[in-house]
């Protein structure tokens, strides 16, 4: 062994990631490949709590495997597959369902929030994701997991679940800790500064996507919400202005203080144009990659087959430990 901790983490392809996704996350998942054992999934199975058209389930998921190489995701470093290519994070999930306890599972503030957004399709698999949240981490025995306020729960809760597991049948699961993710920049939504940047939104001009142009990204600046006043600086009385400093020294990979030196003595709309064009050359090598792959289908499939296969040794060597301890007779060759 190399000594380096292992991180598991995964993103659902429901759309394509915002900046406010990559400066977030997937920029902090390619800087950790080097000082941790990296394990990244495109996580389709919790895609589905929602209703997905078929045809869009398989071009998202393509779509985010390309952005996730076109970042820097390298699967010579990281082990990067499609979370259903494994059965063993459906298999898990059961075996953990039944050793949680159901209080648990509907104290999760996610599944009111989107079960009031979505009363039409509550469903058991939205219910229950936080669960097969907690086996796509424990099937890796990751030490770490990269997660923002949002998933904190969902963490505590595989947490309690492996302690839970280890405490009746023995030491069995890594007790996954948090960490937060090494590029945690909070990208707010353009046109409402007081809420996360989300692809979600009902105002498209409220977020920027990976894989917008130029010209949409101009336009969707030149219309993002200011403040009073005519001075260009961050603080709480300001949040247009400190959002949109924010993704500037994001992308230009300085302090906001160098940013607000930077941009000092510009009116608003010079500024907006100033964070634009930043933004734009930013993305610009990472479309590029983007579309390299969206052109190499058969590496693609190289890059799903290989990910898989490594992500199944390593999955189904828990999954039957599992199997194990809970009393299951098992195959003396069951997995071949």
């Amino acid at each position: 062994m190399d000594g380096k901790k292992t991180v598991f983490s995964a993103i659902k392809p429901t759309g394509t990631p915002t900046i406010g996704n990559y400066l977030g996350a997937l920029r902090g998942w390619q800087t950790m490949q080097d000082e941790y054992r990296c394990i990244y999934s495109v996580a389709d199975l919790h895609s589905t709590t929602i209703y997905i058209a078929p045809a869009e389930l398989r071009k998202n998921t393509l779509e985010l495997l390309s952005l996730l190489l076109a970042v820097g995701i390298d699967p010579e470093k990281s082990v990067l597959f499609v979370q259903s290519h494994v059965p063993a994070h459906a298999e898990l999930t059961w075996l953990l369902n039944c050793n949680t306890q159901f209080g648990e599972a509907r104290r999760m503030t996610q599944f009111k929030d989107k079960s009031a957004k979505h009363p039409d399709n509550v469903n058991v698999g939205l219910f229950d994701y936080p669960v097969l949240m907690a086996a796509d981490i424990l099937l890796y025995q990751a030490d770490c997991v990269p997660v923002g306020k949002d998933q904190m729960q969902h963490l505590e809760l595989a947490r309690t679940i492996a302690e839970r597991f280890n405490n009746k049948y023995s030491p069995t699961f890594v007790v996954p800790e948090g960490i937060m993710p090494a590029t945690g920049a909070k990208i707010c939504s353009l046109s409402d500064p007081s809420a996360k940047m989300s692809k979600s939104d009902d105002n498209e001009n409220g977020y920027i996507l990976m894989t917008d142009d130029a010209d949409t990204i101009r336009r969707k600046f030149k219309r993002a919400v200011t403040d009073s006043g005519s001075e260009i600086r961050a603080g709480a009385d300001k949040p247009g202005i400190t959002n949109l400093l924010t993704i500037y020294a994001a992308f230009c990979g300085i302090t906001l203080g160098k940013a607000e030196a930077d941009c000092a003595g510009m009116g608003y709309a010079e500024f907006k144009m100033r964070v634009a064009d930043a933004v734009i050359a930013g993305l610009a090598p990472v479309q590029k990659r983007f579309a390299e792959y969206m052109n190499n289908k058969d590496y693609l499939e190289s890059v799903m087959r290989n990910g898989a296969e490594t992500a199944a040794r390593m999955a189904v060597r828990t999954l039957e430990k599992v199997y194990r301890k809970m009393g299951f007779v098992r195959l003396q060759h069951n997995r071949g």
